[in-house]
């Protein structure tokens, strides 16, 4: 047939004549909804094909699709920040999409490599006691050797006491903060742990960051997904700085000495949940009788990671 009178929606040629061969030439394009492969759904309003909305959904499966004109939409996918923070929590991403004939298509990804070198710095605090922060394996069992982490990693890390000739000690890590230079003041900054032991991060950003449930008193392990300042730059070293304290390990777990995770709602690492309830106000508002009765009981320290 003459291809310049054949439509190709209709499938027939300009005289109503119907044709042997109809052919729609669409782009189907179908996306998990863990598109980074971290275990994290992106919401499907939050994925577009060249601003277009998917046009199916399949909720068991979690895959959505998206179905165009060749021209209709573009192909770039977006997944946009975190709202109300300095932080992101994963890294724009274009998928280039091509069709060609007798030519394979090309998909391409860029990731964002942050530059993150190990390093423990650890305070010997008064009377012989000895904290310390380290990066750990997925397992726990070790120090972690790499420094590098990718938006969505899990950083796994562990703080600990060394009480030496001491009574046996529980530790807490009472603050945190991120910040791109050594001093803790510096702007850009962000406190993901905060109020005496309230790991606020998943409740900012719905991340899946988290306290461990404990294995020994002088260790808390606790879970940070990673992340960047924003504007983006191609490698950001970062520094941790975390506040740390023990007190006796026959103490009780109250509101000045707590790891509180968020996950529906507030849960403690150990102990009674109800002394996280403090943590979405303001817990020094409650702990100065607190202070007075363990201050003899109580000391501090400061451990940083980084760059």
């Amino acid at each position: 047939w003459d291809s310049r009178r054949f439509y190709p929606r209709s499938g027939f040629l300009h005289d109503e004549v119907p044709a042997s061969v109809v052919t729609w030439c669409l782009v189907r394009v179908k996306v998990k909804q863990d598109l980074l492969g971290i275990g994290r759904l992106i919401q499907p309003q939050r994925i577009t094909l060249g601003g277009c909305p998917a046009t199916e959904e399949d909720a068991d499966a979690h895959v959505i699709t998206f179905e165009s004109e060749l021209h209709g939409c573009g192909s770039e996918l977006t997944a946009k920040p975190l709202a109300n923070t300095s932080i992101v929590k994963t890294s724009a991403a274009m998928v280039d999409i091509e069709c060609h004939y007798l030519r394979n298509h090309d998909v391409s990804s860029n990731a964002l490599k942050p530059t993150w070198i190990p390093n423990i710095s650890n305070m010997v605090a008064e009377e012989l006691l000895y904290f310390s922060l380290r990066l750990m394996t997925a397992d726990w069992q070790f120090e972690r050797p790499s420094n590098h982490y990718y938006l969505g990693d899990i950083i796994n890390m562990e703080a600990s006491v060394m009480p030496y000739h001491h009574v046996p000690l529980r530790v807490f890590v009472d603050r945190c903060v991120a910040t791109l230079a050594p001093d803790v003041h510096t702007v850009p900054r962000y406190s993901f742990i905060e109020d005496h032991g309230c790991l606020v991060d998943a409740k900012l950003t719905g991340s899946s960051s988290q306290f461990l449930s404990r294995s020994q008193d002088d260790k808390i392990q606790f879970q940070l997904e990673s992340f960047r300042f924003q504007p983006q730059n191609d490698s950001q070293q970062l520094y941790i700085t975390c506040h740390l304290k023990a007190s006796a390990a026959s103490s009780p777990i109250d509101a000045e000495n707590k790891a509180c995770s968020f996950t529906d709602g507030w849960k403690a690492a150990g102990g009674d949940d109800l002394v996280c309830g403090c943590c979405d106000f303001c817990c020094a508002l409650i702990t100065g009788n607190v202070r007075l009765l363990s201050s003899d009981l109580r000391w501090e320290g400061k451990a940083t990671l980084g760059p």
